[in-house]
């Protein structure tokens, strides 16, 4: 059972990167600090704002609309993830994590007042028709989405299943703006995808953090030590383009590969630090190992966001995998779902997230024991891959042929071509893999 030291019973969290990321619930009042008094000229000016509004604005404007401008307003100059929260913000949020849900499949935020996309969700239509971590989305049919809200960048990207989009992303090393026609589809986000290569080695790739996903991660794995007929000499464990999901899930899913032996001392997961007493807590593994200390390397990338970032850091802090790709994204705060009344709520950033060696992820992400860039390797472009495999006796001019070797070395090369060409940071994952289940045997 995993143990959790100093975490509020009523906090829960939730980790993602999509427009109403982050969930848990309030702390106590007798928990928070008291707040210094509001300064009347400050509410004067306010209340005269509100009133040369009401009286000069070219349209007539409600009290309720002012007022909920001015929450929004008040939330957005904070931070990216703080925000106001109404009665279907408050559905959306909940619906980002149940696995199923219309729309694209694009996890997106705001940069600059630019709506940035973090991740696509694998075999989604923003998946397939090419949309990029890094992207920035400029106009959402045939309206401009620069200045516009995480919301109602969101609320326009969704629609009936079948009908037709048409995303203006602007991409890095691109010269002009790039058109693609998405069809909106249900979203059933399958949150654990797995294979075993090469008969010994296992493949998971998680593509949220949900409810069930540390589950769900724990049967793929028994599947396929039944598929190898025993234990696994390692694991990839792909937390690319995932850009987050539950808290709750990425310390379980953590807590299955470090071993905290009874006798050791604490293997920290995860801890926050905030300005309130309940939004500190430390998590810390419990005893067992899923794997039996078998070696796990852990593939990441910028669309590698939250709930993954803390997976990242607490494998690598604690000596437990090699981290492999490119630098995450870097989104380590917590927000906390504080209500206003029985239908609205504020979601307020609180406190940061930070890896078992103390380092925050907030802006600065996990980054990775060894960098390996994402390349495409052409099919028909033998000398780069001949290049990219090895450089052996075998390459050197006039060398000296073993008949009784070729036939297995142009096996292995075949096997070894069409992963690299696939996706060469899993083959760079295996080839490491493959050497340190040898040097631990």
């Amino acid at each position: 059972m995993l143990k959790i030291a100093r975490f509020a019973a009523a906090f829960v969290a939730l980790l993602s990167i999509a427009a109403f990321p982050v969930m848990a619930e309030v702390t106590n009042d007798t928990e928070t600090e008291k707040t210094d008094k509001i300064p009347m000229e400050d509410v004067q000016r306010f209340s005269n704002a509100i009133t040369q509004i009401k009286k000069y604005y070219v349209e007539p404007t409600n009290d309720k609309k002012l007022f909920d401008n001015a929450i929004k307003g008040m939330l957005s100059g904070l931070d990216p993830h703080s925000s106001y929260l109404d009665e279907e913000a408050f559905k959306e949020l909940q619906t980002s994590t149940s696995g199923e849900f219309g729309g694209l499949g694009i996890e997106v935020t705001l940069e600059n007042e630019v709506v940035k996309v973090i991740s696509p969700i694998v075999d989604t239509p923003a998946y397939k028709a090419g949309i990029k971590s890094g992207d920035y989305i400029i106009k959402i049919g045939t309206k401009s989405a620069q200045g516009i809200t995480l919301k109602q960048a969101v609320e326009m990207m969704r629609g009936k299943p079948g009908s037709p989009i048409e995303l203006t992303i602007l991409r890095k090393g691109e010269n002009k703006p790039l058109v693609k026609t998405l069809v909106r589809e249900v979203i059933q986000v399958k949150s654990v995808k797995s294979k075993l290569l090469e008969n010994q080695y296992g493949y998971i790739q998680l593509i949220q953090f949900q409810a069930q996903t540390s589950k769900d991660m724990e049967n793929a794995i028994e599947q396929l030590k039944q598929q190898a007929n025993g234990p696994l000499k390692g694991l990839i464990l792909d937390l690319r383009d995932n850009p987050g999901g539950l808290l709750d899930s990425a310390i379980q899913i953590s807590d299955d590969f470090i071993d905290a032996t009874p006798k050791s001392a604490e293997e920290i997961i995860v801890y926050t630090q905030g300005r309130l007493p309940g939004s500190k807590f430390t998590a810390v593994a419990s005893p067992g190992d899923i794997l039996n200390s078998a070696p796990i390397i852990v593939l990441i990338n910028n669309g590698s966001a939250s709930a993954s970032e803390i997976v990242a850091g607490a494998l690598k802090d604690n000596k437990r995998a090699i981290i492999l790709g490119t630098k995450s994204f870097g989104k380590g705060s917590v927000q906390t779902i504080l209500p206003l009344d029985d239908k609205r709520a504020i979601k307020l950033t609180t406190a940061l997230y930070y890896t078992p060696s103390g380092t925050s992820i907030q802006a600065k992400g996990i980054t990775p024991d060894i960098v390996v860039e994402e390349v495409k390797i052409a099919k028909d472009n033998n000398e780069d891959i001949k290049a990219a495999l090895s450089f052996t006796e075998a390459d050197l001019q006039g060398h000296i042929d073993n008949p009784k070797q070729k036939a297995k070395d142009e096996k292995v090369t075949v096997s070894d071509t069409k992963l690299m060409q696939e996706d060469y940071q899993l083959y760079a994952a295996l080839t490491i893999l493959k050497g340190l289940a040898v040097a631990k045997r």
